[in-house]
């Protein structure tokens, strides 16, 4: 078994349809995952105050609060955006996804899903997960990454930046000086299953750069023509 995946890991799912709860349910249980519930973004609050999951599965459209606005504010509270979440949709529009994992979305899973794609999606987000939370806190140069609260600080003021963005970065600077293609980046950063464009790497490096530049780090993140990209102070 990977590090950051157990048998005690409890997993809430906040889907509106009955029938994709019972099947994603039997899924988990069958697997030996704890898990809990819910049809709407009101009635999975409390379960989450009460009772910290390790992994959301959310629908992207839900009742009342939509799953994507509630991921947002996940991501914006300091007590579970370290909560990793996987969106469950029937979007199949590459600019949605994107939207979902820049929303702090973690992976996507599109409906219709089979429970082995469903399954292989939470193991890698929680291996994933747990090898960050492993390294515990990051420094480069007075930028501090903290892989737990998914916070960063440049010279101690904060850093505004998205859970991707913070996945990219934090890659980076734990591999620095090598080359890695845009194939390589996604399978490192976003997993093997995901499936988006190569041209989408292009996209976050775009936003990285942006969000690092005020602070003075968006040169660190290099260009090699025709290959990718590299972490380098070189």
């Amino acid at each position: 078994m990977s590090q950051g995946e157990t048998m005690n890991d409890r997993i809430m799912i906040i889907e509106d349809e009955a029938a994709i709860r019972e099947m994603i349910g039997y899924t988990l249980m069958k697997e030996g995952y704890q898990f809990a519930e819910a049809e709407s973004v009101e009635a999975a609050r409390p379960l989450i105050e009460n009772h910290k999951p390790d992994l959301i599965l959310m629908d992207w459209m839900l009742p009342g609060m939509s799953g994507l606005d509630y991921t947002r504010r996940l991501a914006a509270d300091p007590g579970t955006r370290d909560i990793p979440v996987i969106m469950l949709t029937a979007k199949a529009d590459e600019r949605e996804k994107i939207q979902a994992l820049d929303t702090g979305a973690d992976d996507y899973v599109s409906k219709p899903f089979s429970s082995k794609e469903l399954l292989a999606r939470i193991r890698a987000v929680l291996r994933r997960r747990g090898q960050e939370n492993a390294q515990g806190m990051i420094e480069f140069r007075g930028l501090k990454l903290d892989p737990i609260t998914y916070r960063v600080t440049a010279g101690g003021a904060a850093v505004d930046i998205s859970p991707t963005e913070f996945r990219l970065l934090h890659f980076f600077i734990t591999h620095p000086e090598r080359v890695y293609s845009r194939s390589q980046l996604l399978d490192q950063v976003w997993g093997q299953n995901v499936f988006i464009e190569e041209r989408t790497i292009d996209v976050h490096i775009r936003r990285l750069r942006r969000t690092l530049a005020p602070h003075g780090f968006d040169s660190f993140i290099q260009t090699v023509r025709s290959v990718g990209y590299r972490f380098s102070d070189k």
